[in-house]
C-alpha cells in the first residue's frame, strides 16, 4: 500500500528519471511505478518524453521529474535507509552502489545518479543516542573510521570490547 503523505520527496534527473525509477524500483520491497506523465507541445521538456514518474519504494511515495541539467543532487540531502542486521546493510549498500555508485564514510554512499543514501545498523541510533557518554563515544568513534558499517565492530565498540 502506498503512503501518501503530506509532504513528498520529489526528485530532479537529467532526462534519466525511468532509468533511476526502474533501478530504484528494483531494489527496495513493496516498490513500483504509480504514474507517468508526459511533456506536452509548448510545454518546457521535449513533446512526448517522460515529464515525471510517480513511484513508490518500500510503500513510501515519491515523484521523478524529467528536468534537465540545470540542477544536481548534493550531498545535503540523503534518504536513510534502516537495515535490521548486516545482511541488509550489505544487500543495500551493494545494490545502490551498483553501476557506478560511490562509497563514503560512516555509512554514506551515493549512487549512480548522484543521490546520496545513508545506509544505517538501526541499533546504531540508539546506540549514538545513549546518555552513556562513553558507550556512545565509543560507538561515534567506531563509525567514523567505517564507510559501509559494520554491525559487529560496532556492537564491540559500544560494549567496551
Amino acid at each position: 500500500m502506498a503512503i501518501r503523505t503530506r509532504i513528498s520527496p520529489n526528485l530532479w534527473f537529467d532526462f534519466n528519471a525511468k532509468e533511476a525509477v526502474d533501478f530504484y524500483v528494483s531494489i527496495f520491497p513493496d516498490s513500483k511505478v504509480l504514474r507517468t506523465s508526459h511533456y506536452l507541445k509548448d510545454s518546457p521538456g521535449p513533446e512526448g518524453e517522460i515529464m515525471t514518474i510517480e513511484f513508490q519504494l518500500d510503500g513510501l511515495v515519491f515523484t521523478a521529474i524529467n528536468g534537465g541539467p540545470q540542477f544536481k543532487f548534493n550531498e545535503s540531502v540523503s534518504f536513510l535507509v534502516e537495515c535490521k542486521d548486516q545482511a541488509e546493510v550489505d544487500s543495500y549498500w551493494t545494490a545502490l552502489l551498483a553501476g557506478g555508485g560511490e562509497p563514503g564514510v560512516c555509512g554514506w554512499l551515493k549512487d549512480r545518479f548522484g543521490l546520496s543514501w545513508q545506509v544505517n545498523w538501526t541499533p546504531l541510533i540508539d546506540m549514538l543516542l545513549d546518555t552513556d557518554q562513553e558507550k556512545a563515544g565509543r560507538a561515534m568513534q567506531a563509525m567514523l573510521k567505517m564507510s559501509k558499517l559494520d554491525a559487529a565492530v560496532l556492537q564491540k565498540a559500544y560494549d567496551g570490547k
